[in-house]
């Protein structure tokens, strides 16, 4: 039997990422695009973006995905861990720890000084398991976000305008 392995995602997992995500998709109840949908997402990531895997073999148990950011405190770069998720079936066995692990050894590795994340505060678990990491809540944080119609209506291409000065590279005059 093969042993566990973390490592950055490649092309080859993209299969058995894509079918661990609908696997997420339903652990969480939530809506899941078709699987061609989420291998077309995996094959156009946006730069900046890291998935690790943790693959036993050809299958994928589980993965953490984070992005790059910039600037943090004292203008020091981090991460944004978007997602950490381990299959029902290989929960207990250690592989959410051994996920953070490696994340937070990629993230000294780039020189970055923090990881950040949310969590569901109705999931004392899940709240326990980063603590157990060394992790401290952030009550003085809230969490935002914009989509759908809020999103549209902030953009300024579709009134015309550019208030506060365009986002267009400039001139070359």
């Amino acid at each position: 039997m093969s042993e566990t392995a973390i490592r950055l995602l490649q092309p080859a997992d993209h299969p058995a990422l894509a079918a661990l995500m609908v696997e997420m998709q339903g652990h969480y109840a939530v809506p899941c695009p078709p699987a061609d949908e989420i291998l077309v997402g995996l094959a156009q990531l946006p730069a900046g973006v890291d998935i690790l895997v943790a693959v036993k073999g050809e299958a994928v148990l589980g993965f953490a995905s984070a992005c790059n950011l910039y600037p943090g405190p004292g203008l020091k770069s981090g991460f944004f861990l978007k997602e950490i998720y381990v299959a029902d079936a290989a929960r207990g066995g250690g592989l959410g720890r051994a996920l953070m692990e490696a994340l937070a050894d990629l993230a000294l590795e780039r020189g970055h000084r923090r990881i950040d994340w949310t969590a569901d505060a109705d999931d004392p678990d899940l709240l326990r398991f980063y603590e157990s990491l060394g992790a401290t809540a952030q009550p003085k944080k809230l969490f935002f976000r914009l989509s759908g119609e809020a999103l549209a209506a902030l953009d300024r291409r579709q009134a015309g305008t550019t208030p506060g000065g365009a986002m267009h590279p400039p001139s070359k005059s």
